[in-house]
């Protein structure tokens, strides 16, 4: 990935040691943290705060693993969560509290304020480099998620790698079974590798998925393509189950902000989706399911509806 000049992920990782060279001492550091003119990232190193505040969460703890990196005694390599950003992959329910490198010299790791050091082998097609920076594979890292994370947002990690060819089922189970069964925490690794998918084209879907996984519910087929009588495909659903004539869409802000076109408003979009929807059930006889994101927080019950839906008999007894 290679992020433009001018952007804000680029911003100056300043060190106390490149400062003091450069004329700088701690008072004049200080002074500039103080009035707001940088930002501390941790013991040592600085940056803009234009540069900061131009970042959301996951790209701020891109920078601060930037200063990791930089300062660190050891060669390391960004691992774990904290190469999520380094691929735009979502970190949705994702603990980015701490910076995780991997050392690799293979000796011990070592835990220290807002850093975990991981040991390891680092086979050589393990790491590569990602604007700049040692940063493991998509595969390991995908693998290496499933180890710090839970299951539901580790299906959102790994389908969104799939999703973008940066691995692939193939590739993940092979590096799986090359040594790193035997890793700690591995134990959800098998269910997200199994669960995961390609063809997710979001959080919201990868959670639908899941849920309906957890709730016991019939797994539904994911990007399920809808024809005209003439064969032709006239539009695509987030999940169908075809068998029960049902199908789901998950509505979510950035699906609906990714539809908008030149020129339309929200509610142009609003209309249009209601219109596809009408031609769907119009062609195909199926019922209609829409979600949103509070429906994910609340799982039981968002599974009882969609249960409702597709066995209405049981719901009528």
């Amino acid at each position: 990935m290679m992020i433009p000049m001018n952007d804000a992920r680029r911003g100056r990782v300043m060190l106390r040691r490149q400062l003091l060279e450069e004329g700088y001492n701690d008072k004049a550091i200080a002074r500039l943290v103080q009035d707001g003119t940088w930002v501390k990232l941790r013991h040592g190193a600085y940056t803009e705060a234009h540069t900061w505040g131009a970042l959301d969460h996951a790209n701020r703890h891109a920078l601060v693993t930037r200063a990791v990196v930089a300062q660190a005694r050891t060669p390391v390599v960004v691992s774990h969560t904290s190469g999520l950003p380094f691929y735009d992959a979502p970190t949705w329910g994702i603990d980015l509290s701490q910076v995780h490198v991997t050392r690799e010299d293979h000796k011990a790791g070592r835990q220290e304020a807002g850093v975990q050091q991981h040991s390891g082998v680092i086979l050589p097609d393990d790491a590569c480099r990602r604007d700049d920076l040692p940063v493991m594979a998509a595969t390991r890292l995908g693998l290496e998620v499933t180890t710090v994370a839970d299951a539901e947002a580790s299906l959102c990690v790994v389908s969104h790698l799939l999703h973008e060819r940066h691995t692939t089922p193939e590739a993940l189970a092979a590096r799986y079974q090359q040594h790193m069964q035997q890793w700690p925490h591995t134990l959800s690794t098998d269910l997200v590798l199994r669960l995961a998918d390609p063809r997710f084209e979001s959080v919201g879907e990868c959670r639908t998925y899941y849920l309906c996984f957890r709730q016991g519910l019939p797994m539904p087929e994911p990007q399920y393509e809808i024809k005209d009588d003439n064969g032709r495909v006239v539009a695509r659903v987030d999940f169908a189950w075809p068998e029960l004539g049902v199908f789901l869409e998950f509505d979510g802000m950035v699906k609906y902000e990714k539809l908008l076109r030149d020129g339309e408003s929200a509610s142009d979009v609003v209309v249009r989706e209601k219109r596809r929807q009408d031609l769907i059930c119009r062609l195909t006889g199926w019922q209609c399911i829409r979600i949103v994101w509070a429906d994910l927080f609340d799982p039981a019950r968002t599974a009882a509806l969609i249960r409702s839906v597709l066995f209405p008999a049981d719901r009528a007894a």
